[in-house]
C-alpha cells in the first residue's frame, strides 16, 4: 500500500531505489548510547518535576554531530536516532508506574530485589508497544489525516544538517553549565533554596451553631519558599512557555498559598505548642501537603485526565475503530518489495506478541499469585494495550508525542483492572499489585507505542527502511529496559541516604506515581482519602468550566514542591522575555525559528546536563560516599546571581542567533 500524492506514490527524501549504509553498528551503538542516557534524563526530570521532554529532537542533533565527523550518512542518522529517542518513551512509563509499587507499600524497599520484575515489566510493555505499532505503521504513517507535527520538524533538522551546521555546540554547552551548577550545589557553593516559616498570630475563633456557640483556637502559618535553583526546572520552563508554566504555578499558588496555611491555621495549635521549632512548623507543613492536599491533587489528575480523553473522544473513537480494520489489511498485506515499506515478517511479529502474552501472564502471576486473575489481567492488558497503543501512535499523528496522554489512558486502564480485581476477589496487597502491574505494561507500551510511531514517519519521510527501524528500537528498549531500573534504584537510595523519603517525597514526588499507587489503594485496598479526591475533581469541573487551558498541569502544580513549580515558572518568563523582544524587535517567521531553535537546545542541555550530574551525586550517595562541602551555610545571595546566569544565557544567546532577515527559515523544534 504506497501512498499516493496526485496520483503519483509518495516520493521519500532518499528514494527507495537508494543504496545508502543504514543499520550499521556505529549508528546502532550510537543509538544505545543516546536511549540510556536521555532515558536517565528523563527518568530523573519525571521523577522530580512529573514530566518528560520528548527526545527525538536532541537525539537529532546529538546524532548528526556525531556521524557527521564520521562522514555517517543520512539513513544512518536516521536509525541513530530512532534508537536514541525511545528511551524517553521507557523513562516515561516507567517513571510513571514503577515507583507506584514502592509508594504503595508493596516493594518495602526499591533495590536489586525487585530489578528482574521491574525489567520484564518494561521490557514486555516496550516489545508489545513495537509489535502493535508495526501492525499498524502502514496504514498510519500514509494516512493524509494525519499531520505528525513533530516528525516533520525532525525530518527537516535532518535535512538542514545536511547542508549546514547542527546546533550541537549550544546543546553540549549548556549540558556543561547545567551539570557545573548541579555540582556546585552538590557541594553548597551556594543554597539550593531558601525556606522559612511565617507565623500567624492565635487567636481564638467563636462559632454560632444557633442555639449554642463554640471556640475554635486558630494560629499556624505559612510557609516561605524561594524557587529551586535548578537548571532542568528552569529548562523546562523555557520549553513549555509562559502560559503553561504559569498554570502549572498557578497550582503550587493554590496547594502552599492557600490548602496548607488554611490547614495550619486550625490544624497547627493542636498538632504543635506554640513554642515549637522552625523544623517542626516546617516538618508539619509538609506532611499537610502529602496527607491532605496531594489527595486533592490526585482527584484533580484523575477528572483533568478523563477530561482530556473526553475531548478526544472523536479521535479515540476513530483510532479504536480503525485499530481493527488496520490488522486485517496488515496481516493480508503479504510480501512487500519496495525497501521503504518493507516492515518486519507479520509471522514474527504475531508469534512476538504471543510470548509476550505469555511472559505478561507470569509476571501477572507473579503479584497477584492466583491463575485466574493473572490470566484475566493479561488478556486486558493485550486487549487495552493493543488499542490504546492505536490510539496513543494516532494521538502523536495529530498533536505529537509530548502532548500525548499517556497518563490519562493508563488511568483508563488501572480503573478497569481495579474493577476486575475487585470482582474476583483479588482484594489487599495482591489485588493492589495485579492493577499496578496491568498500569505499568500498558503505561510502557502505550509510551513506546507513541514515540515508534513518531519516528517511522520521519524515517517514512527520510527513506528510511521499516524493518531496520524497528529492529533498532527492539535493541534500545532492550538496553534502556535493562538499565532503567538503576537509575531509579540510585535515586531512590541516594535520596534516603541524603535524609530524605525516595520516591513520594519532597525531592522525588514521582506525581503521576504517587497518584496510580493512590487509585489502586483507594479501589481495591480501600486507603483512599475519597472526599479529598472529590474535592480534586470539583475543582477540576470548576476549572474546566471556567475555561483553564491545562487543569492537569494546574493540579499537577499542586502535587509538587514549590520550589519546583516556581523554579520552572521562572524558565517561563524567561521564555516570554525573549517572546516579548522578538516581537518588539519585529523579527520575521526565520528570525523567530532560530531564536526559538536556540533557545529549546540549550534548555534541553541544561536538563540533560543537571540529570546526569545528578544521578553521579545520587550514585555517591547510595554507595554512602562523602564530599566536600565548600560553606557549611551557603548564601541564597549567590542563588539569584546563578538565576541571573541562566537567564542571561537563555535571552542573550537565541537573540544573537536571530540571524538576518533574508535567511531562510529553519526547522522549528517540536519538543
Amino acid at each position: 500500500m504506497a501512498e499516493q500524492v496526485n496520483g503519483t506514490r509518495f516520493q521519500s527524501y532518499v528514494p527507495a531505489e537508494t543504496t545508502m549504509r543504514e543499520f550499521s553498528l556505529r549508528a546502532v551503538l550510537l543509538g544505545l548510547v543516546m536511549c540510556v542516557i536521555l532515558g536517565a534524563a528523563n527518568a530523573y526530570l519525571g521523577l522530580k518535576a512529573g514530566m518528560t521532554i520528548a527526545a527525538t529532537y536532541p537525539a537529532a542533533v546529538i546524532g548528526m554531530a556525531v556521524l557527521k565527523t564520521m562522514k555517517g550518512s543520512l539513513l544512518e542518522e536516521n536509525i541513530a536516532r530512532t534508537v536514541g529517542a525511545i528511551g524517553e518513551s521507557i523513562a516515561a512509563g516507567a517513571v510513571f508506574t514503577i515507583p507506584a509499587f514502592y509508594i504503595a507499600g508493596i516493594w518495602k524497599h526499591f533495590d536489586s530485589r525487585h530489578f528482574l520484575v521491574a525489567t520484564a515489566i518494561m521490557f514486555v510493555g516496550s516489545v508489545l508497544g513495537i509489535l502493535f505499532v508495526t501492525v499498524l505503521r502502514r496504514v498510519m504513517v500514509e494516512d493524509k489525516e494525519l499531520p505528525f507535527p513533530e516528525s516533520i520538524a525532525a525530518s527537516e533538522i535532518h535535512k538542514a544538517g545536511r547542508t549546514g551546521g547542527t546546533g550541537a555546540k549550544y546543546l553540549f554547552t549548556a549540558m556543561g553549565i547545567g551539570g557545573l551548577i548541579n555540582a556546585l550545589g552538590q557541594l553548597n557553593f551556594f543554597a539550593s533554596a531558601w525556606e522559612r516559616f511565617i507565623k500567624f498570630t492565635p487567636l481564638p475563633l467563636p462559632l454560632s451553631t444557633g442555639s449554642s456557640s463554640a471556640t475554635v483556637q486558630s494560629g499556624g502559618g505559612a510557609l516561605i519558599t524561594t524557587p529551586g535553583v535548578s537548571p532542568a526546572y528552569v529548562g523546562v520552563g523555557y520549553i513549555i512557555g509562559p502560559r503553561l508554566a504559569a498554570l502549572n504555578f498557578s497550582g503550587g499558588i493554590i496547594a502552599w498559598g492557600l490548602f496548607v496555611p488554611l490547614l495550619l491555621y486550625f490544624i497547627g495549635p493542636t498538632a504543635l505548642p506554640a513554642t515549637a521549632s522552625q523544623s517542626s512548623w516546617i516538618a508539619l507543613a509538609y506532611s499537610i501537603s502529602l496527607t491532605l492536599v496531594r489527595p486533592i491533587a490526585i482527584g484533580g489528575m484523575l477528572f483533568s485526565a478523563a477530561y482530556t480523553l473526553y475531548k478526544m473522544r472523536k479521535s479515540l473513537s476513530v483510532g479504536l475503530g480503525r485499530a481493527i480494520g488496520d490488522v486485517r489489511k496488515a496481516a493480508a498485506g503479504g510480501k512487500v518489495e519496495i525497501r521503504t515499506e518493507r516492515d518486519m515478517d507479520f509471522r514474527y511479529v504475531g508469534g512476538g506478541i504471543i510470548l509476550a502474552g505469555i511472559a505478561t501472564f507470569f509476571i501477572y502471576d507473579h503479584f497477584a499469585n492466583e491463575a485466574v486473575a493473572a490470566l484475566t489481567a493479561t488478556i486486558v492488558m493485550l486487549v487495552a494495550g493493543f488499542f490504546f497503543a492505536a490510539v496513543s501512535g494516532y494521538l502523536v499523528g495529530i498533536i505529537g508525542s509530548s502532548n500525548n496522554p499517556v497518563s490519562g489512558l493508563t488511568i483508563s486502564t488501572l480503573l478497569i483492572a481495579a474493577i476486575l480485581m475487585v470482582l474476583l476477589g483479588q482484594t489487599g496487597i495482591t489485588g493492589v499489585a495485579a492493577v499496578l502491574g496491568v498500569a505499568a505494561v500498558v503505561c510502557v507500551a502505550a509510551a513506546v507505542a507513541g514515540e515508534m510511531l513518531q519516528d517511522l514517519k520521519v524515517g517514512h519521510i527520510l527513506g528510511g527502511t521499516p524493518w531496520k527501524m524497528q529492529v533498532g528500537d527492539l535493541l534500545g528498549v532492550f538496553a534502556g529496559s535493562a538499565v532503567m531500573f538503576i537509575p531509579l534504584m540510585i535515586l531512590n537510595q541516594g535520596d534516603i541516604n541524603r535524609g530524605g523519603t525516595g520516591f513520594g517525597g519532597a525531592n522525588l514526588p514521582a506525581p503521576q506515581a504517587g497518584m496510580m499507587a493512590a487509585l489502586a489503594q483507594g479501589i481495591v485496598g480501600g486507603h483512599m482519602a475519597w472526599p479529598l479526591v472529590i474535592i480534586g475533581m470539583i475543582m477540576a469541573f470548576g476549572f474546566i468550566i471556567s475555561g483553564v487551558r491545562s487543569p492537569m498541569l494546574v493540579f499537577v502544580g499542586m502535587y509538587l514542591p514549590f520550589g519546583t513549580v516556581s523554579a520552572i515558572f521562572v524558565g517561563g518568563l524567561i521564555r516570554g522575555i525573549v517572546d516579548v523582544i522578538v516581537k518588539r524587535r519585529k523579527f520575521n517567521e526565520a528570525q523567530g525559528a532560530r531564536v526559538e531553535n536556540t533557545g529549546i537546545l540549550l534548555s534541553s542541555g541544561f536538563i540533560a546536563g543537571e540529570a546526569l550530574m545528578g544521578l553521579v551525586f545520587a550514585a555517591l550517595a547510595f554507595y554512602d560516599v562523602q564530599w566536600p562541602m565548600i560553606f557549611v551555610h551557603p548564601s541564597f545571595g549567590i542563588s539569584i546571581l546563578v538565576f541571573l546566569v541562566l537567564a542571561a544565557i537563555l535571552i542573550y544567546y537565541p537573540l544573537r542567533n536571530a540571524g538576518s532577515p533574508d535567511q531562510p527559515a529553519p526547522p522549528k523544534a517540536a519538543m
